[in-house]
């Protein structure tokens, strides 16, 4: 029986040069409509493997021919998700990516997101942008805090998840006991679709109940068993004492679990879950043939017009990221653009709703990594890059002739509060552009104080810091350091009537800065003292989350 849950969770809102670029090849071969996209995310704790899932899954999809390099006249040109100097100093991911391959007539774009809790937000906003998601959990450890986390945000918006369980070529807990930890503390119906043979040093292979096909450890051969779990030459391909223990642990689990049910799976409510080892690329091939088989086409997307859907005949589509300087040759500023509806081709003007305008979308890029090429046309699910000079924000909608805007693209109040201090006042202005930039990216959020000229920063982990003083340094020249400030929550304040607001603002104007956008925030420095405003300003609203709305 397939059984639903529901989670509730608060903080979350509910609702180069073109000349340059080379073309995508034999695009109209494959890319026919909506109907073969599969926009998916992988989400996990950090150091669950979800780095190197991402990549042994371009090389199932024929996109790269070895583990890190691209299929491409060029030498040397890589593969990795992580391409900015911190992430590969650090190994690990700090700001998501999109990587776009095909195969089978299916276009997949994989949208691989930092496992960080510090870099969460960016997460967030592009969970907006799929229709499904692969969860990784590290076997030996489990379900940890993040991976959690981040459920809980698909849950929230009914997105299909498909559970890797990696390294299970390693000593880890038992392979029921994992199953238990999604079934009790995710309230989600699991159903066992590849079991491990062996785990850690007796690891032999994985075989998957659904095909009867045994993966074979240590090389590329599978071998298939027409009489499944009861076929005689099961026994005869594995040792004695492995295979005993393999079919009881593998009927067990057939018999004491649901089976995979399509229906139920897209509807949020049961995960498949895939044993194997991204490393030793076990079990990723039948990962991508669940995605592809089973993962749902792009899906009908909210707006404040009602849902936009993928079979509409026009244009439209969000922008869910910005990113600076993929190029730093370039100094570039690339927003990400996930089209909703329509069948778009390179040259189309489209609406830019917020600022009433047209906009020639000249020069689409598709990614892969930091790699990227010129594409000719897009469909409802594609994720795009559109080069541009400022013009596109977070939150923006592009549509073909019409006024509606998406919503749902949340922004969170920072939990950490520093100010920023200039090391060479020369710099001023590569300063303000970094931070102009970086806030823009949603890396950061940039606060003017009511009195005084400072830059107050806030994000959502310390980590973070690390990030902006490294790429202020790298990529605008202009070094930088951080200072406490007596505030460690802020909040964005409004009120219906706008004369009851700015005598608040005024009566408390050291606890007062402005966000980007000129929104005002009230800063304090704790929870406690955040109750004492509250309940003396009954008029005045404090939130701790928005929507980034493109108006």
């Amino acid at each position: 029986m397939v059984r639903q849950h529901h989670f509730d969770l608060e903080k979350f809102l509910v609702s180069a040069t073109a000349d340059t670029l080379p073309t995508r090849a034999n695009a109209s071969a494959t890319r026919s409509d909506h109907t073969t996209r599969r926009t998916f995310a992988i989400i996990s704790h950090p150091d669950a493997g979800k780095t190197t899932l991402t990549e042994k899954l371009l090389l199932a999809g024929g996109a790269i021919e070895m583990a890190g390099a691209v299929r491409s006249k060029g030498n040397g040109r890589r593969a990795k998700s992580d391409w900015m100097d911190i992430e590969k100093n650090r190994g690990i991911s700090v700001t998501s990516s999109v990587m776009t391959f095909e195969k089978h007539g299916i276009t997949f774009n994989l949208l691989d997101t930092p496992g960080h809790s510090d870099f969460s937000e960016d997460t967030y906003r592009t969970l907006t942008a799929v229709d499904s998601a692969i969860m990784v959990i590290d076997a030996a450890k489990g379900i940890e805090a993040q991976t959690r986390k981040l459920f809980e945000i698909c849950r929230l918006r009914d997105i299909p998840i498909v559970t890797f369980i990696n390294k299970i070529d390693r000593e880890g807990l038992d392979p029921f006991e994992l199953l238990d930890q999604i079934e009790e503390q995710l309230a989600l119906t699991v159903a066992p679709v590849v079991w491990p043979v062996g785990q850690g040093g007796l690891f032999k292979g994985c075989y998957d109940l659904a095909a009867n096909d045994f993966l074979v450890a240590g090389s590329d051969k599978t071998v298939h068993f027409e009489g499944g779990l009861d076929d005689p030459g099961l026994a005869k391909v594995m040792h004695p004492d492995t295979y005993a223990g393999f079919r009881d642990a593998a009927e067990l689990a057939a018999e004491g679990y649901a089976d995979f049910d399509p229906v139920a799976y897209r509807q949020g409510h049961l995960t498949p879950v895939v044993f194997g080892s991204a490393l030793q690329n076990f079990a990723v091939d039948r990962l991508m043939d669940l995605i592809a088989a089973h993962a749902p086409a792009p899906r009908p997307q909210p707006s404040d017009k009602g849902p936009i859907a993928p079979e509409g005949d026009k244009v439209s589509g969000f922008v869910f990221k910005v990113q600076a300087n993929m190029d730093p040759k370039h100094r570039d500023r690339v927003a990400f653009v996930r089209f909703c509806s329509g069948h778009f081709k390179r040259g189309m003007k489209l609406d830019h709703v917020r600022s009433a305008k047209q906009l020639a979308v000249s020069n689409p890029i598709y990614f892969f990594a930091q790699e990227r090429a010129l594409t000719e046309e897009a469909f409802a699910g594609d994720v795009i890059g559109i080069p541009n000079h400022g013009t596109l924000r977070v939150g923006d909608t592009l549509t073909e002739g019409e006024s509606f805007r998406f919503t749902g693209l949340p922004a969170f109040a920072p939990e950490v509060l520093r100010r920023v201090r200039l090391e060479d006042s020369m710099k001023l202005k590569q300063l303000r552009r970094g931070l102009e930039d970086l806030a823009e990216e949603g890396l950061v959020q940039v606060f003017r104080s009511s009195i005084g000229s400072d830059w107050i920063v806030g994000v959502v982990g310390p980590l973070q810091l690390d990030v902006l003083a490294s790429r202020i340094a790298g990529e605008y020249k202009a070094d930088v350091s951080f200072e406490p400030v007596p505030f460690n929550v802020a909040r964005w304040i409004r009120c219906e009537n706008e004369s009851t607001l700015q005598a608040f603002v005024k009566d408390n104007v050291t606890h007062v800065a402005r966000d980007r956008d000129e929104r005002p925030v009230y800063l304090c420095r704790d929870e406690w003292d955040l109750r004492y405003i509250q309940d003396r300003n009954k008029d005045i609203v404090f939130d701790s989350t928005r929507e980034i709305v493109g108006q």
